[in-house]
């Protein structure tokens, strides 16, 4: 009889909604009743909007438990673990029955994130029996030359999933083919796009995964050095990867003649980033490494000629590598069977915003953004109707409703003045304003300019200050203009990536919400009810009964009026907060 197995998910998202609790109460259970079962760690399966997530594997299959606290722990322990008696209505994924949440991964191809979820991230040994480092193992046995597993990934079709989208395998051919005894290969885990967190559940679920395609990248490049920068804001991340080095050092992974490849020697380290955005650009990231100032440089020379420390580099993120051993293990037709003709294989999205099932998902390339947000995503919190998905983060654009059918494509996605980006993908509702999104984002994105370039350290500062007098009721007929203007300027004018797609936002919600602008400068309306100074809160004397919560709940007085009778909003002192319209029982406030 197979011993029962039982899971905890300990990834980021699984800690903040109170894993760690769970685990101890799982743990305590077991060391106080001496009950027979194996308990485990993994990370996030990508069911985020689930966590904490608890699954048991017995001789009946595998159950996954959502939504578990530390009472459900008990009951899950007592009823399934000791009385084999599972608790159906807790149960999320399962091979055995459909769930509610089973469509979560209908239409899911998992090849990034293929263990993520299924192996203790901490332990090289599960890693290893579910085909880990075979890859590496392969080259090494039937003695691969590097132009081969070069051509293996240009037929594949992988493209970089950091962002630019280009073709890796030609990326790795012109650094091979860069002549210097010292050559670096580096993983860009810089992922600072609000509402994107792929990296980082990648490096705390499957951190393996991702050093192995740097081993094999820098064994077909010929570097003698490799560097992870990840950002200090992931601790658990950077955790796992040093435990994760250190165990591949004692497997022989890394070192000297790796897998007796003679003359392939590597060693990788994690290099901290201090969580400026503009270092995700590959220039002012092999800056930041060096020591000095995050600081794009003009290009060329390019990194395979001219990089780290002024040697041939090569950079990817890190869905890029982790798709790299299952490439070598499979083939390239293995990845390449998925996706449209310019864009192959699958490609990983993180679900934020104002929809039911935020999470982790990775789908076939040419998968409609339809599919995506209203089959695994589950369509919009509290029904309401969608609007637009921020696609690419501050980068990228907002794709409007009647556009929700273009496929997940390199070629569809930019057609629409967004771009795929690393994979954030924010999906906003009817309540959401596209003035206001355009001006986070450049909030954003002004922010985080490095200041080098005129046109982005100050362009982006004059778009700002007119998107912020707009959603305040002070916008004048033109500032459409002069946005479209200054955002056509910064495009054309900025050095780095950061700079020419900042107005990205700015540029695809007038093109697609033109009328939001001009109600906000010509009517002083918001259409979405949500800048505040625009709002009007008024009390409807028919259905007011006089209960005086509102003028109790108003935090300036500026509600009166007697027990009972009709009450009053004083417009001069009401400072548009909403206490009032969400604490009112009778619907007898109205906002607009």
């Amino acid at each position: 009889m197979t011993q029962t197995k039982v899971i905890v998910g300990l990834g980021s998202c699984g800690i903040a909604a109170g894993a760690n609790k769970v685990y101890n109460k799982i743990k305590a259970l077991q060391e106080a009743e001496k009950l027979n079962f194996e308990l485990a760690k993994t990370s996030c399966i990508g069911m985020c909007f689930r966590e904490p997530l608890v699954e048991v594997i017995d001789e009946n299959g595998s159950m996954i438990y959502g939504d578990v606290d530390e009472d459900k722990a008990i009951e899950i322990i007592q009823q399934h673990v000791i009385g084999l008696n599972p608790i159906k209505d807790y149960v999320v994924k399962t091979d055995l029955f459909t769930t509610p949440d089973s469509i979560y991964f209908d239409g899911q191809v998992k090849i990034a994130l293929r263990n993520c979820g299924y192996i203790d991230p901490e332990n090289i040994q599960e890693y290893e029996d579910r085909g880990g480092y075979s890859a590496l193992k392969l080259i090494a046995k039937d003695k691969i030359a590097p132009d081969v597993v070069i051509q293996t990934i240009i037929d594949s079709g992988l493209r970089g999933r950091g962002g630019g989208g280009f073709p890796t395998g030609m990326k790795w051919r012109f650094a091979r083919a860069s002549q210097s005894a010292e050559k670096y290969i580096i993983c860009n885990a810089d992922e600072g796009d609000p509402g994107a967190f792929m990296d980082r559940s990648l490096l705390e679920g499957d951190p393996h995964a991702v050093i192995e395609g740097m081993i094999i990248g820098a064994y077909a490049i010929g570097a003698t050095d490799g560097v992870i920068y990840c950002r200090a804001e992931y601790p658990l991340a950077i955790k796992r990867l040093n435990i994760a080095l250190a165990q591949a050092h004692e497997r022989g992974y890394l070192g000297n003649s790796i897998q007796g490849i003679e003359g392939f020697n590597l060693d990788i380290h994690i290099k901290e980033g201090a969580g400026a955005f503009v270092c995700g650009e590959e220039t002012a990231l092999m800056a930041s490494i060096e020591g000095k100032r995050g600081m794009p440089t003009k290009r060329p020379p390019f990194p395979a000629e001219s990089g780290l420390w002024r040697k041939p580099s090569n950079i990817n993120n890190g869905e890029t590598f982790a798709n790299v051993s299952y490439i070598v293990s499979h083939g390239a037709g293995s990845f390449n069977k998925y996706g449209t003709e310019k864009s192959k294989g699958t490609k990983v999205f993180a679900l934020t915003g104002k929809i039911k099932h935020g999470g982790l998902v990775e789908v076939p390339m040419g998968m409609s953004l339809r599919d995506i947000i209203f089959k695994l995503g589950g369509g919009i919190q509290n029904n309401k109707k969608f609007k637009a998905v921020q696609l690419g983060g501050p980068s990228g654009g907002c794709i409007p409703e009647h556009l929700i059918d273009i496929l997940v494509d390199y070629d569809q996605v930019n057609a629409t003045g967004a771009i795929m980006g690393s994979g954030g993908m924010v999906v906003m509702d009817e309540t959401t304003c596209m003035v206001d999104v355009a001006r986070f984002f450049l909030d954003f994105t002004q922010k985080e300019s490095c200041g080098k370039c005129t046109f982005c350290r100050i362009g982006t500062k004059r778009m700002l200050e007119i998107l912020s007098r707009i959603t305040v009721g002070e916008g004048q007929e033109g500032d459409i203009e002069k946005l479209e203007e200054l955002a056509l300027q910064v495009r054309d004018s900025s050095l780095c990536g950061l700079g020419q797609t900042a107005p990205n936002p700015v540029l695809t919600t007038i093109k697609y919400f033109r009328h939001e602008y001009e109600a906000h400068i010509r009517d002083k309306k918001c259409p979405a009810h949500s800048c505040k100074k625009l709002l009007t809160y008024e009390i409807v004397a028919d259905k007011c009964t006089g209960c005086t919560v509102c003028a109790v709940k108003c935090p300036v007085k500026a509600i009166d009026g007697e027990r009972k009778k009709v009450h009053h909003i004083n417009q001069d002192i009401c400072i548009k907060c909403g206490d009032c319209y969400s604490t009112c029982r009778f619907d007898a406030i109205t906002k607009s």
